[in-house]
């Protein structure tokens, strides 16, 4: 498995980031790779979010995003459903923390997690299935920056700091 991650640094306190990630079916208001999201099920009773299930369509690819943490206001995981086989399993992980320079600034970090099986050239597919779905990460890490940063305008530019050299396990730690 490789793990590939990149970070910003959002000028918005932690429960506003949290607010627009919670709003899990809100995806295509801020992100401006995915065209279109909604439920594929009901709200459960006991308002348990673990096992819910959100539709994703991204031009023609289509992904079905299944909740596995939901721990507010601090991290959120789903398993990402729809990719070509050879991908064994793929989670998008969200971790925010305040920033300790400005409590009114956060930390966020989208970690992608994909396991292509351990041979070398499941490997190698590996990291080049994580590099593509860090690029999705980077757009919506931005998208998230400029929803928070502006005054409520969808997918619009804002202010943003760039981790430049994120952690890419499968390179051991180099700059991907």
């Amino acid at each position: 498995m490789i793990t590939v991650e990149r970070s910003r640094t959002i000028p918005a306190h932690l429960t506003r980031v949290w607010d627009v990630l919670a709003d899990f079916d809100g995806l295509a208001v801020w992100a401006a790779n995915a065209d279109h999201t909604c439920w594929l099920d009901e709200p459960r009773d006991d308002g348990e979010m673990v096992g819910r299930a959100r539709r994703v369509q991204a031009g023609r690819v289509v992904l079905v995003e299944t909740i596995t943490v939901w721990e507010p206001p601090a991290r959120l995981a789903y398993d990402l459903g729809g990719l070509p086989r050879v991908v064994k399993s793929a989670v998008n992980e969200w971790r925010l923390r305040v920033d300790p320079s400005d409590d009114e600034r956060t930390v966020v970090t989208l970690a992608t997690h994909v396991d292509c099986g351990p041979r070398p050239p499941q490997q190698l597919v590996a990291r080049i299935v994580g590099r593509r779905l860090a690029g999705a990460s980077d757009v919506m890490l931005d998208g998230l920056a400029a929803h928070l940063g502006s005054s409520g305008g969808a997918k619009a530019a804002g202010s943003v700091t760039f981790d430049p050299a994120p952690y890419d396990s499968s390179t051991k730690g180099t700059p991907t």
